[in-house]
């Protein structure tokens, strides 16, 4: 059955004239004439049996439905050209797609993956970041590094590292060489992260401690912002110390109290069933697998 779908020229030549708003723009960037760009764009009114521009004297200009309908285009553009892309750049090498939850990626794998790519150089690694669970059904993705319970329909877990986030922030709120109380810190903002709302309550209860404010203060979704604002001294952040060893090692954060609320969750690998039989991402597991415990293995010696 053949697809309702406009020609890609039509739909190409559109996407150019709604970002630009201007038929000639739109041409000069296609290397079209003005002339081709508008018998294009008529042409995809037709089909759609709407008007997706005004035409004044001045110039045109999207119309409500033309506005909406560009941008699902542009996305649409977007991920056809990425696809693309990454076809091209394969040249039948293994190539894995990873959801990755940002700062752990850029702080603790990324460090790591040259080794990995040292021994199976055959294996292409892209990442991309993903902060909340989704379906693997309605993406591309072959596993995903993961903070959670592991209770995933479908897929299979492996563990790799508890968090246990310990009390962090600029040495300039702190005395010199000493910590502070619970008490203390209760008494200074608390910067949250979105993604972990009863992380401070659950500090503090570890204590032994009800504090009422313990869910108030600016929310950020990544670790790399709480570890900025801390850094900036706008109050003290719950961050396990693996994500900011850089700045721990520097000075530019320290901890306020050496009490880690340990956690029922941590990171997993998370590989959807259908893709268990993947050689390239039985590489990358069993690689990604023994870092983790490696780094368990020197942290519990520290």
């Amino acid at each position: 059955m053949r697809r309702k779908i406009p020609s890609t020229t039509a739909l190409v030549s559109f996407e150019a004239a709604a970002r630009h708003q201007s038929f000639t723009k739109a041409a000069e960037e296609l290397s079209l004439t003005q002339s081709a760009i508008c018998r294009q764009i008529a042409g995809l009114e037709e089909f759609l049996g709407i008007a997706l521009f005004r035409r004044s004297r001045r110039g045109v200009k999207l119309t409500e439905a033309g506005l909406s309908y560009s941008r699902r285009v542009a996305a649409q553009l977007d991920a056809v050209e990425r696809d693309t892309l990454s076809v091209m750049g394969q040249h039948g090498a293994g190539s894995l797609e990873l959801a990755i939850v940002p700062t752990f990626g850029t702080q603790w794998l990324l460090p790591r993956l040259k080794h990995f790519q040292a021994l199976h150089p055959e294996v292409t690694v892209n990442l991309t970041n993903r902060t909340r669970p989704f379906l693997f059904a309605d993406t591309e993705f072959d596993a995903a590094v993961y903070f959670g319970d592991a209770d995933w329909s479908g897929t299979e877990s492996h563990f790799l590292m508890p968090e246990n986030p310990l009390p962090v922030c600029s040495p300039q709120l702190i005395p010199a060489g000493r910590q502070l109380t619970a008490e203390a810190i209760a008494g200074l903002p608390l910067l949250q992260q979105s993604t972990r709302p009863y992380a401070w309550r659950q500090w503090f209860n570890s204590l032994g401690l009800n504090v009422p404010r313990d869910m108030t203060g600016p929310r950020y979704e990544l670790f790399s912002m709480l570890a900025q604002a801390a850094m900036h001294e706008m109050g003290i952040a719950l961050i396990p110390p693996f994500l900011i060893q850089r700045e721990l090692a520097e000075g530019r954060l320290v901890v306020a109290l050496d009490h880690a609320c340990l956690s029922d969750k941590a990171y997993y690998l998370i590989i959807p069933e259908r893709k268990v039989e993947s050689a390239a991402l039985r590489a990358f597991r069993d690689w990604l697998v023994e870092e983790a415990r490696q780094y368990r293995t020197e942290a519990g010696r520290a």
